[in-house]
C-alpha cells in the first residue's frame, strides 16, 4: 500500500469515509470533516513523503492532533528526520491556527460594529426569560461577544430557533462572554452558556463570565484568576443528570477543585423534571409553576 492511501486510511479511521486523496507535499491542507457543515474546513492535515512517510492531522473544531508514519525509524538518523518533520508540521499547524483566529477576530469586530442593540423580544431571549444585557443583534441573530484580555476575539450567533454557532476559525479556549463589572472582594460567577450567565447575573447582581461550554470552564477560570486575583470566583455548573458521566457537573467540580474556588449547582427540590440541567432551566420551571 502506498503512503498516500495508507495515510488516508488513518484519516478515515478518525473522521469516517473520505472521497479524496491527501497530497504529500509537506504543506498544511484543510478539508471538510464528514458530518460538519459544508465548506467549514475544520479538518487539517500535513503529509511528508520524503524519508519515512509521515504526517499529522486533526480538527480545529474538536481539537487534538494525530500523528502517523509508514514505519518505525531504523536508526537515529531516520528518527531525527521524523522528529524534524513532526516539528515542522506542528509549526505549520500553529501558524495556520493563529491566522484563522486573527481573521475570525477581525470579522467579529466588523459584525459587532455593524450590529444594533439586541431586541428584548427576540425569540431566544423570550424563551429563556432573559434580558439582552450586553448582546447585540444582526438581522435575526443575537451576537454574544467572546473576549480575551479585554479584546473581542469571537462571536457566538444565536438564531431564533436556539441554534448556536461560533465564527469559523474563531478562538474559544480561554475566552468568555462577560456580564457585569468585576470588583475585588466580590463574587464572580463562572458558568457555561449565556442564558445561564444572564440568569445568575439578573438574580444576584454579581458579574458572570460565560465560558460557552463545560470543557472551557477551567481555562477561563485560570484566565480570570490571573486577571482578577482578588475576585471571589465561584464555578456555577450545569447538572446534566440524564447524560452519561454528567459532563457539566463533572467539569464544574474539576474546575473548582483545580482552581480552589467556590462551587454551586442548581438547587433542585426533587419536583423538577430530570430534563432540566441548569440555573436558567430551574428559574423558568419555577416561574411556570408558581402557585
Amino acid at each position: 500500500m502506498d503512503c498516500i492511501t495508507a495515510f488516508r486510511d488513518a484519516l478515515q479511521s478518525v473522521f469516517g469515509p473520505l472521497d479524496w486523496l491527501p497530497e504529500a507535499d509537506g504543506i498544511i491542507h484543510r478539508f471538510t470533516v464528514p458530518g460538519d457543515r459544508t465548506g467549514s474546513n475544520n479538518g487539517w492535515y500535513v503529509l511528508f513523503a520524503d524519508g519515512i512517510a509521515s504526517g499529522s492531522f486533526g480538527s480545529w473544531k474538536t481539537g487534538g492532533c494525530h500523528t502517523w508514519s509508514s514505519r518505525e525509524p531504523a536508526d537515529q538518523r531516520e528518527a531525527d528526520h521524523l522528529r524534524q518533520q513532526m516539528e515542522q508540521a506542528r509549526r505549520q499547524r500553529e501558524a495556520d491556527q493563529r491566522q484563522r483566529q486573527q481573521a475570525a477576530a477581525e470579522y467579529a469586530r466588523r459584525l459587532w460594529r455593524d450590529a444594533r442593540r439586541a431586541d428584548p423580544g427576540h425569540p431566544y431571549l423570550t424563551a429563556k426569560g432573559c434580558r439582552p444585557n450586553n448582546l447585540r443583534q444582526l438581522a435575526d441573530a443575537l451576537l454574544v461577544p467572546l473576549t480575551l484580555n479585554g479584546e473581542l476575539v469571537n462571536l457566538q450567533r444565536i438564531h431564533p430557533d436556539g441554534s448556536k454557532r461560533f465564527l469559523p476559525g474563531g478562538r474559544v479556549k480561554g475566552c468568555y462572554s462577560p456580564l457585569g463589572l468585576i470588583q475585588a472582594g466580590q463574587p464572580l460567577y463562572l458558568c457555561e452558556g449565556y442564558a445561564t450567565g444572564a440568569t445568575l447575573h439578573e438574580n444576584t447582581g454579581h458579574p458572570v463570565a460565560c465560558a460557552m461550554n463545560a470543557g472551557n470552564l477551567l481555562a477561563v477560570g485560570q484566565q480570570l484568576q490571573r486577571t482578577y486575583p482578588d475576585a471571589l470566583l465561584i464555578a456555577a455548573g450545569d447538572d446534566d443528570r440524564q447524560t452519561k458521566g454528567n459532563p457539566g457537573k463533572t467539569a464544574a467540580i474539576t474546575a473548582a477543585a483545580t482552581l480552589g474556588c467556590g462551587l454551586i449547582l442548581p438547587p433542585w427540590s426533587g419536583d423538577e423534571p430530570l430534563t432540566l440541567t441548569d440555573f436558567n432551566d430551574l428559574r423558568q420551571w419555577q416561574e411556570g409553576n408558581k402557585q
